[in-house]
C-alpha cells in the first residue's frame, strides 16, 4: 500500500454533485481537494453530441451496468439501471432534460424534517447553477455554469401535441420550470450545441488548479474511520491500493447506488445485513432503504408521414451531422427528437403534479438507415406517462464485502397498488390527448399498448410486462430528522464526524421532475454548508 497523501477534502465520485463540489471548494486556493472517479474521460462524441445519447444507452457505454433483481411487480422481469461511470457521472449519459420540480416538493421536504430545503431556500441555488436562454429572471438564472435551452426541434408534431393537450383541458406553459404545471417545450442542459454535463460545466475548465487533484479509474473501497470520525478513503488505481487522508471531511458523491454501497462497505448501514456479509458494524443506520424511482409506460402511434428526425437518421446524413456537431456545435445532431414535456395533476386538490408526460417524435426503433443497405425504420411518435410520486419502496444491499462485487438492487416496483393505478390513468390520458383533432394528420394506428387493450386488467398486464425506469433512483441515504434518515439536513452522516453524502441518495423523496438539476442544486448548496458560508438569498 502506498504512503497516504493528505488533502483537506476527499470527494468520491466526479458525477453530477462531485464536479460541482470540486469546483466550488477549490475556489479557495488554500483548500486542497482530491476528486476520485471510477470511470474515465468524457471526450467521446456520443457524450458531447446530444444525438449520441441513444448509442450511450443502447451499448451501455460509460455505465456501471447495474440491473435489478427479478421484479415480481414487473412480471418477473429484470430492468437495466443506467448509471454513469465517467467524468460527469450520469449527467454525461442522461437525456439532458432539465427540470427542477414543483415548489411544493421542496416545501414538503422542509415540513417532513429537511429544514433549510424549502423552495425559498433552494431557489437561489437553482438560479446560481444555470444559464437560462431567456436570461436572468426572478425565477431563473442567467449566468450559471449549466446551459439550459428549450428544445430546438422544428417538428410541427410538438406544437400539435400541445394544442391537443389544451383541447383536452390541460394548461400550456412557456416555462415549466417557472409555471410548473402544464404542457410546454422540453428544456435541455445543452450549451452551444453540446451536452452541458457537470464535467463540462464545472470541471473541465479547472483541471489545472494547483489545489485540485482529479484521479480517474480510481475505485473507492471504503471510508476510513477512527472510531466514529472519518479521516480518509482507501481506493485502488492501476492495481495499487492507496489511502488518501482528509483533514477536514470525506464527501461521498457516488450516487444512489454507489454511495449506499460505500457506506455499507465502511461499516455504516443495517447492522444485521453488514454482519451477514462479514462487515463489522460501526453505525447501525438504514442505509440502502427507501429506494424509489420513476416508472414509465409507453403509448406509441404509427406516424402517417415520416418526420424530420427520420430523414436525419439516414446513415450518411447522420455521420456528417455527428461530425458537424462535435467539431462546431451545430447542425441536426444537436437537436433531439424530444420536444414536449408536461407535469399534470390527476386531481386538482393535489399539492404537486403526480404524472409527467414525455413526448417523443420518433419510435424506440429509431436507428441509422440507408436506402438499399439498411431498411428505414417505421416512423412513430409517443406520449409516455411517468408516475412522479410512487409509493413503492425498494432497497440496495451488498452481496459481498468486496467493493468490486455486484450489488443487489430491488426496486420493488408496483408493489403498492396506487402506483399501477396512477400509471394506468396516465395511459388513458395520453390516449385521450392523441385522439384530439390537432393530431389527426400525424396519428396512424396505435402500436402500443394497442387498440385491443382497454380494460383495467388488460392495461395493468401491459404495464407489468413493459414498464421501465426513467433512471431517477433516490433516497437510499435520505436526509431529515426521523429514525429512517441516514443524514441530517446538513447532509452529515448521523453519528459519524467529518462525513457527508451529497448526491441523489440524500433526497428525502422524489421531486415532480427529473432529478439531475435537483442534485446539482444540492451540491451548490452543500458547498456553502461545507465552506461555512451563509445560505444564498433571493
Amino acid at each position: 500500500m502506498a504512503v497516504p497523501i493528505r488533502y483537506d477534502y476527499v470527494i468520491v465520485g466526479a458525477g453530477s454533485a462531485g464536479c460541482v463540489l470540486a469546483h466550488r471548494l477549490t475556489e479557495d486556493p488554500a483548500t486542497r481537494v482530491l476528486l476520485l472517479e471510477a470511470g474515465g474521460p468524457d471526450a467521446h462524441p456520443y457524450i458531447r453530441v446530444p444525438i449520441g445519447l441513444g448509442m450511450l444507452i443502447k451499448h451501455r457505454m460509460f455505465d456501471w451496468t447495474y440491473e435489478t433483481v427479478v421484479e415480481d411487480g414487473l412480471a418477473g422481469r429484470t430492468l437495466t439501471l443506467p448509471r454513469g461511470k465517467v467524468l460527469g457521472g450520469s449527467s454525461s449519459i442522461n437525456f439532458m432534460a432539465f427540470t427542477r420540480g414543483n415548489p411544493g416538493d421542496y416545501d414538503r421536504w422542509a415540513r417532513d424534517g429537511a429544514t433549510g430545503w424549502a423552495w425559498n431556500d433552494v431557489l437561489p441555488y437553482f438560479k446560481r447553477l444555470e444559464s437560462w436562454e431567456d436570461g436572468e429572471t426572478p425565477l431563473r438564472g442567467g449566468s450559471g455554469p449549466i446551459g439550459v435551452e428549450r428544445a430546438r426541434s422544428t417538428d410541427p408534431l410538438f406544437d400539435a401535441v400541445v394544442s391537443a393537450a389544451e383541447a383536452n383541458g390541460y394548461p400550456r406553459t412557456g416555462d415549466y420550470n417557472a409555471q410548473t404545471v402544464g404542457f410546454g417545450r422540453t428544456q435541455f442542459s445543452i450549451r452551444n450545441g453540446r451536452r452541458s454535463s457537470t464535467s463540462a460545466a464545472y470541471l473541465r475548465g479547472i483541471m489545472n488548479r494547483p489545489n485540485l487533484t482529479v484521479l480517474q479509474h480510481a475505485l473507492a473501497h471504503r471510508v476510513l474511520l477512527n472510531r466514529t470520525k472519518a479521516y480518509g478513503v482507501e481506493y485502488s488505481r492501476d492495481g495499487v491500493t492507496v489511502v488518501a487522508e482528509a483533514g477536514a471531511e470525506v464527501v461521498l458523491c457516488g450516487g444512489t447506488f454507489n454511495s449506499a454501497q460505500l457506506l455499507m462497505l465502511s461499516g455504516i448501514g443495517p447492522a444485521d445485513h453488514l454482519r451477514e456479509v462479514g462487515i463489522v458494524p460501526i453505525a447501525d443506520l438504514p442505509v440502502g432503504n427507501n429506494l424509489q424511482d420513476h416508472l414509465k409506460a409507453e403509448t406509441l402511434w404509427k406516424r402517417l408521414k415520416p418526420g424530420l428526425f427520420h430523414s436525419t437518421m439516414r446513415y450518411d446524413r447522420a455521420a456528417v451531422a455527428m461530425a458537424q456537431a462535435y467539431l462546431f456545435g451545430r447542425g441536426p445532431a444537436t437537436v433531439l427528437p424530444f420536444g414536449v414535456q408536461a407535469f399534470v395533476k390527476t386531481q386538482p386538490e393535489l399539492d404537486v403534479p403526480d404524472i409527467e408526460f414525455l413526448v417523443r417524435g420518433a419510435p424506440p426503433s429509431a436507428r441509422p438507415w440507408f436506402p438499399g443497405v439498411l431498411p428505414a425504420y417505421d416512423d412513430g411518435w409517443a406520449i409516455t406517462p411517468v408516475v412522479l410520486h410512487p409509493k413503492s419502496r425498494g432497497e440496495v444491499r451488498l452481496t459481498s464485502a468486496d467493493p468490486r462485487a455486484t450489488l443487489r438492487i430491488h426496486h420493488n416496483f408496483l408493489s403498492v397498488p396506487d402506483d399501477i393505478a396512477t400509471l394506468r390513468e396516465g395511459l388513458r390520458r395520453g390516449r385521450e390527448i392523441a385522439r384530439q383533432s390537432a393530431l389527426d394528420s400525424y396519428r396512424g394506428v396505435e402500436l402500443l399498448p394497442g387498440p385491443n387493450l382497454q380494460s383495467d386488467d388488460e392495461l395493468d398486464a401491459y404495464i407489468r410486462s413493459t414498464a421501465t425506469t426513467v433512471s431517477h433512483p433516490v433516497s437510499t441515504a435520505r436526509m431529515g430528522t426521523d429514525a429512517a434518515c441516514v443524514l441530517d439536513p446538513e447532509l452529515r452522516v448521523r453519528g459519524i464526524e467529518a462525513l457527508r453524502v451529497v448526491d441523489g441518495s440524500a433526497l428525502p423523496d422524489l421531486v415532480s421532475a427529473h432529478t439531475n438539476a435537483c442534485v446539482i442544486m444540492m451540491a451548490e448548496k452543500a458547498a456553502d454548508m461545507i465552506r461555512g458560508r451563509a445560505p444564498a438569498l433571493g
